[in-house]
């Protein structure tokens, strides 16, 4: 069969569901619903990403926007998708598949690895954080001058953050991810997203202690960063110790799945632990994969069993595309047709790839090209989104500390960083080349 006529019967398979469940049993066992949903949401982001690449983009792209169509197809008359934006069983398993992507992208890198990147690293970490978020307050400083100044501040909060998985990919597709570039750039952006997760809590501790009337003095926003780092660094340490002895054990169990039970139930713990100090629990699920290192677990490895990235692999291919899904749609097309949002959204695509363009300037080691590094640490990916999607749980006063056309403009942002960096990159290479 084509190509295209699967294409068109899969479109139609998806467009004709929700109808029949419209129409269905009044008491149908509610998992049929989710069932549904879950349908729904796989075989459009498996679309998208298909589309996407074949395009030569990212997979998690056409992810995006796919979930975009969904959720604006009321504009043109379907509204039978509108239950997936509130359903909440689908809203949890798209928040359980936001740790399980942290975890990924932790267990891509090491401790070690992180330690070796070099001085050049950090610097270009430190200023593609500082950069960013300083031009998206000023961006909301000036054209929100209604909403607060919380507001503003995670504005500048959601551009700090580089997306290790996007770049990481299209290096590797690129068949560049040993030069010195690609190593100060994964360095750095590993080191950038730590940054931006610290940022994260003490911007969200900040709003939250205003939310219950009081303001948070210095000494307190010192604490955040205190209880952050030394989270951070516990984990890390603590972790590193504790955890060969806790495969160790776990080896001499019967049964099968023993690895990967073992390193899930890491993951979640530590995701637990730091939300009961006030993290976000993303934190704790990337301390996570950093901790779990291959050699930890080699008793299992050596028996034949799957090092523990592989056998997450398919959990996250179910999971992590209902959340990138479910923030497509809850990007509302119709909300560009309000006042100043496509102005936003221009403002801040333009902060976001000029912010991370200072990073050039902490480039140290020889040799090494600056624009290349520059390039490399735009695209914004998924830890945008999850920056995005924690502002929409925020209120003040009973109101989102990002709203509906906020949202929308930072989904535009990070569409676009997303797009521009793969043919970017390559032309950059290639001009290194020649």
């Amino acid at each position: 069969m084509p190509y295209r006529t699967k294409l068109l019967l899969l479109l139609l398979t998806a467009l004709l569901a929700p109808a029949a469940l419209a129409s269905g049993v009044e008491h149908a066992d509610p998992v049929a619903q989710l069932a549904l949903a879950l349908a729904l949401i796989l075989l459009t982001a498996k679309l998208g990403g298909d589309l996407a690449t074949r395009a030569g983009q990212p997979a998690v792209l056409g992810e995006l926007v796919a979930g975009v169509l969904l959720g604006n197809a009321s504009l043109v008359g379907v509204t039978v998708f509108e239950f997936l934006k509130t359903d909440p069983t689908v809203d949890m398993l798209a928040r359980v598949g936001v740790l399980l992507l942290l975890f990924e992208v932790g267990l891509e890198s090491t401790v070690g690895q992180m330690m070796q990147v070099g001085l050049s690293s950090f610097v270009v970490a430190c200023l593609g954080v500082v950069a960013p978020f300083a031009l998206g307050w000023g961006l909301g400083y000036v054209l929100l001058p209604t909403h607060s100044a919380y507001v503003h501040a995670f504005l500048g909060a959601t551009l700090t953050a580089t997306s290790v998985g996007i770049t990481a990919r299209v290096l590797k597709d690129l068949g560049k991810s040993t030069t010195a570039e690609a190593r100060i750039i994964l360095g750095a952006a590993v080191i950038d997203d730590v940054l931006g997760l610290v940022i994260l809590a003490v911007v969200s501790g900040t709003i939250q202690a205003a939310a219950s009337g009081s303001a948070m003095s210095l000494a307190e926003v010192g604490w955040i960063v205190a209880k952050a780092t030394t989270f951070l660094v516990g984990a890390l340490v603590v972790g590193l110790k504790l955890s060969p002895r806790l495969f160790g054990i776990a080896s001499r169990l019967q049964g099968q799945g023993v690895l990967l039970a073992t390193g899930l139930s890491v993951c979640f713990l530590l995701s637990w632990l730091s939300s009961q100090i006030g993290l976000a629990p993303i934190v704790g699920a990337f301390a996570a994969g950093l901790v779990l290192e291959s050699v930890h677990y080699r008793d299992f490895t050596d028996r034949g069993e799957h090092e523990l990235e592989e056998l997450i692999h398919p959990i996250a291919s179910f999971l992590v595309p209902v959340f990138f899904v479910l923030m497509g749609m809850h990007t509302d097309l119709a909300a560009f047709g309000q006042p100043g949002v496509l102005g936003l959204a221009t403002a801040l695509i333009v902060a976001g790839i000029v912010g991370k363009q200072a990073c050039a300037l902490g480039v140290l080691t020889p040799g090494v090209d600056r624009l290349t590094v520059g390039l490399g640490m735009i695209p914004r990916g998924e830890v945008g989104l999850i920056f995005a999607n924690i502002g929409l749980s925020l209120r003040i006063g009973g109101e989102r500390i990002v709203d509906t056309a906020t949202f929308s403009a930072i989904v535009v942002m990070v569409i676009v960083t997303t797009l521009v960096t793969p043919p970017a990159l390559k032309w950059s290479l290639t001009r290194i080349e020649n």
